[in-house]
């Protein structure tokens, strides 16, 4: 089967194509292999390079490299996170492993748009958990006080002062966190390929059809060739479980995203002039939405279980209404026919909210399932698993392994039960937030 995506996303439309684009062909042999080029093995290659600078190393990519989820996300690297289970006062220590982790995720890629000079948008404007139903205020003061003990500053505004700052009335109550970033995630993705050292070969659309591990090596077969290698990094993260990574740990969901236009001058006006935002929902289903530096609006409402391969026109088409809906309920001043590009995307979950960081076997490693938050996390975890890989240590690896592992998922037929009810269940719950 060959990975089709549809080509409508705004991120990706944003960047000039590229003309230096390789498909495997032939067969290949090297010392490492990396299957998955987003942010975590592009950033993986980068350190294992720095790291064996005499090695041949290749990654290759399903589709086009940076163009899978980390391209199609919304472009939060995150503090901090509401609904992952770990805020109450019974979890608060597994909860601050996590905003450690998160923390080092900003660090590395702030170190590597620092380094290469990177122009991805980038805006320390925080963001803001937010809802329209009062009955979640307990639920924000409740987060609010669990932040305060963990010295993450915050802020509690209602719906006046949050009018002010969003530009739309439909929010009742919202809290401020001042540490996450929003940013363009094809800028960013795009710019890791870009500076890609010399002894790295990349090959794209090129699908992995099955992978076997012989005495001395691991044999990888593509549609047009094989390839041969010593060590082997799956990073594929919505596609780990596919290729039978941690297969009882982890499962797809599809997200589809919408993007508007850039608003007019009258219609930018008409929302008070604000400046660039970022709003996650309350509740798991409601709708993560944010104001571009292009001032163009994106949302995302749509969360299912969903052949992760290809996303046809019309079913995209359907996701669109939904998040037109959407748009016009906080904005009902602008136009029906502002959205512009409509998008699906892949990320992969764990029961417990916990990252796959792992020696599968002596010479087999895998990093991913990230959450929905993949930008800051891959890119640290591609770095450190390299390291890993390389037997070798460092305080990162340290923090990163001493999270909470990933709880076991029941198998099929009974998992896709489990997950649709509970998506069902969520988006009842957040009806109006959607």
């Amino acid at each position: 089967m060959n990975l089709v995506n549809d080509t409508t996303c705004g991120w990706i439309n944003d960047l000039d194509k590229r003309s230096n684009v390789k498909i495997l062909n032939k067969n290949e042999s090297c010392d490492w292999l990396i299957i998955g080029a987003g942010y975590t093995g592009l950033s993986a290659a980068r350190k294992l390079s720095e790291l064996h600078p005499d090695k041949k190393i290749i990654i290759v990519d399903a589709q086009l490299a940076g163009e899978g989820a980390s391209a199609r996300n919304s472009g939060y690297l995150v503090d901090t996170t509401l609904n992952d289970g770990f805020t109450s006062n019974k979890k608060l220590s597994n909860y601050k492993k996590k905003t450690d982790i998160y923390k080092l995720g900003i660090d590395a890629v702030k170190k590597f748009i620092k380094e290469h000079q990177v122009d991805c948008d980038w805006n320390e404007s925080g963001k803001y958990f937010a809802s329209s139903n009062n009955k979640d205020e307990k639920v924000l003061v409740n987060f609010g006080n669990t932040l305060s003990k963990l010295d993450f500053e915050h802020n509690l505004f209602n719906k006046e002062e949050l009018q002010k700052k969003l530009g739309t009335s439909f929010y009742n109550l919202g809290l401020y966190t001042k540490g996450g970033i929003l940013l363009h995630p094809g800028k960013l993705v795009r710019a890791m390929i870009d500076v890609l050292p010399n002894n790295v070969v990349l090959y794209e659309n090129s699908f992995l059809l099955n992978w076997s591990k012989n005495k001395d090596s691991i044999s990888c077969k593509f549609k047009n060739g094989k390839i041969n290698t010593k060590k082997v990094i799956f990073a594929t993260n919505g596609f780990l479980k596919s290729l039978g990574i941690k297969s009882n740990y982890n499962f797809p969901i599809t997200l589809t995203a919408s993007m508007t236009r850039p608003l007019s001058d009258s219609e930018f006006e008409s929302l008070g002039k604000p400046k660039e935002w970022g709003v996650l929902p309350v509740r798991p289903m409601g709708a993560t939405i944010r104001m571009t530096k292009d001032r163009r609006i994106l949302i995302r409402n749509t969360a299912e279980i969903h052949n992760p391969y290809k996303m046809t026109e019309s079913e995209l088409d359907k996701r669109s209404l939904n998040q037109k809906i959407g748009i016009k309920k906080r904005f009902p001043q602008l136009p029906d026919d502002i959205i512009q590009s409509t998008w699906s995307g892949i990320v992969s979950r764990t029961r417990n909210s916990s990252q796959i960081f792992e020696k599968i076997d002596q010479n087999i490693f895998a990093a991913g399932c990230y959450n929905g938050s993949g930008i800051g996390v891959g890119t640290l975890f591609g770095e450190q698993i390299a390291i890993k890989a390389s037997n070798e240590n460092t305080k990162e690896i340290k923090i990163i392994e001493a999270r909470n592992k990933p709880t076991w998922l029941p198998p099929q037929p009974f998992l896709n039960l489990g997950v649709k009810t509970r998506l069902f269940y969520e988006r009842l719950r957040a009806k109006s937030e959607i």
